[in-house]
Order: C-alpha cells, then sequence, then structure tokens
C-alpha cells in the first residue's frame, strides 16, 4: 500500500526568521526541495547571506524560488509589510513555518522594555502571523501552520523564565487552534527542539562545537530535517507535536 506523501514543489511558504540559526537551516532545505519560499529578518546583511546559501541549493532550473525582506515581527508594521509582501510575491499561502525568536534573561535582570519586546517577537509576533495566514488559507480551505517552540516549555530550566513562559504560550495557542482550524483542511504542529547550535546561545563558538562533538547540542540542520518531515506528511497525517532534542540535553 502507497502512503499519501506531499512534495514541497512550487508550495507557498512563508519563513519567519529566515536568516540565522534552525531558520537559515529550513530556509536553505525548503528552497533546495523546490519550495517558493518568502522570509524576512531585522538585518539586512544577514538576510543577503541567507538568500544567497538557500539560493546556490536550488538544483533545477524552474525549482526552488527564495525571496525575502527587512521587517520586525514584533510590530504591527512589520507584520503588514511582510503580508503584503506575501500577496505580492506568492499570490496565496500554503504553510506558515514561524521561527523568529530571541533569547532572554530572567524577568528580574531585563529592563522593561526588554522582556516586553521577546514578547512582542517570541509570542504576540507568533500569533500576529498566524492570524493573517489564516486569513488566506481559509479562502482556499487549506494550509498547514508549524510554529517552532522549545522543550523550555516543559523543562523549565533556571534562567528561562521569560523565554519559557513565551514558548509555553506557543504550546498552547497551538494545540488548541488545531482544534478550531481541523475543519477547514488546516494543520497545526509544533516542533520542540531542545539545545541547538545558533547565536542565541549564551556560549562561545569553540564551546558549542564541544557540545555538538559531545552530543549536547544538535546541529540546526537537524531541526530543519524534522521540519520538513513534518511538512511532507499525507493530507490524513497530523504531527501535533514532535520534541527533538540531542542525546545529552541538560533538563534542569
Amino acid at each position: 500500500m502507497l502512503i499519501d506523501r506531499r512534495g514541497l514543489a512550487g508550495k507557498r511558504i512563508l519563513l519567519t526568521g529566515g536568516t540565522t540559526g534552525i531558520g537559515r537551516a529550513t530556509l536553505a532545505l525548503l528552497a533546495a526541495d523546490g519550495a517558493r519560499v518568502l522570509t524576512f529578518g531585522r538585518d539586512r546583511a544577514a538576510l543577503d547571506d541567507a538568500l544567497d546559501d538557500a539560493r546556490a541549493r536550488v538544483t533545477g532550473e524552474g525549482e526552488g524560488e527564495v525571496s525575502g525582506l527587512t521587517a520586525d515581527v514584533a510590530t504591527r508594521a512589520g507584520i503588514d509589510a511582510v503580508f503584503a509582501a506575501v500577496d505580492e510575491r506568492l499570490g496565496g499561502l500554503d504553510m506558515l513555518v514561524a521561527c523568529a525568536a530571541l533569547g532572554a534573561q530572567p524577568i528580574d535582570e531585563m529592563g522593561d522594555d526588554d522582556w516586553r519586546y521577546v514578547v512582542d517577537t517570541n509570542l504576540v509576533g507568533y500569533l500576529a502571523c498566524a492570524r493573517a495566514a489564516l486569513t488566506r488559507m481559509k479562502r482556499q480551505e487549506g494550509g498547514h501552520l508549524l510554529f517552532v517552540g522549545s522543550i523550555s516549555a516543559e523543562i523549565k530550566a533556571v534562567g528561562e523564565s521569560v523565554y519559557a513562559a513565551t514558548k509555553a504560550g506557543i504550546q498552547a495557542f497551538a494545540e488548541t487552534l488545531r482544534k478550531e482550524v481541523a475543519h477547514v483542511d488546516i494543520k497545526v504542529s509544533v516542533i520542540q527542539p531542545g539545545s541547538v547550535d545558533t547565536d542565541m546561545q549564551e556560549c562561545s563558538g569553540q564551546e558549542r562545537a564541544a557540545a555538538l562533538t559531545d552530543h549536547r547540542m544538535l546541529h540546526a540542520r537537524e531541526v530543519a530535517e524534522a521540519i520538513h518531515f513534518i511538512l511532507t506528511r499525507g493530507p490524513a497525517t497530523d504531527i501535533v507535536n514532535l520534541r527533538i532534542e540531542p542525546r545529552l540535553q541538560k533538563t534542569a
């Protein structure tokens, strides 16, 4: 019996935070599989570098297409600009991969504007993108929302009070939203990575390299491959939650 799988060739995908870390690895992988991907970030140089890297991985003529813009997911103006670009460049939306996020300190060690900005980026930005994406997906009666969460929502490690709150919010939002939109053929998934080799880590490059070698940290590409797996399941299959972590993940 053949199992139905969905390829990504020609799929219109909005990827938030595609300029660094997991987002950048995901951008390259989706483009290589023939998707039409729009991404954005706050830094122009990082955006251009990520787009160049992704375009270099497109293997066939007419397959895979990437574009981007500078925008801030934490602001209404940023969200408006992104979805105007979605309409203009993609002509609709099949999938949203929400990946843009910031690290944080304990709330009593952050300025008031700083912790609020993290919440606006990590949680409010996800909700705003989901709302705008749903408007478009409901018109076509189908789509897929994928949110990059974190195992921080489960392990609640010391020092991660603000960050864990945002990721727990994403988890609750996604699991509830899934029940609200399943009847219009829209999937909702969450991936919960453990420690990943990204710029968000508060350690040196040498320390990150050692953590990778010792199986205490994941390569960003491994998380991107998990994202790809979720997006390519058949129409009858929902990957609701997928937790991926290094073999020796620290959990406290």
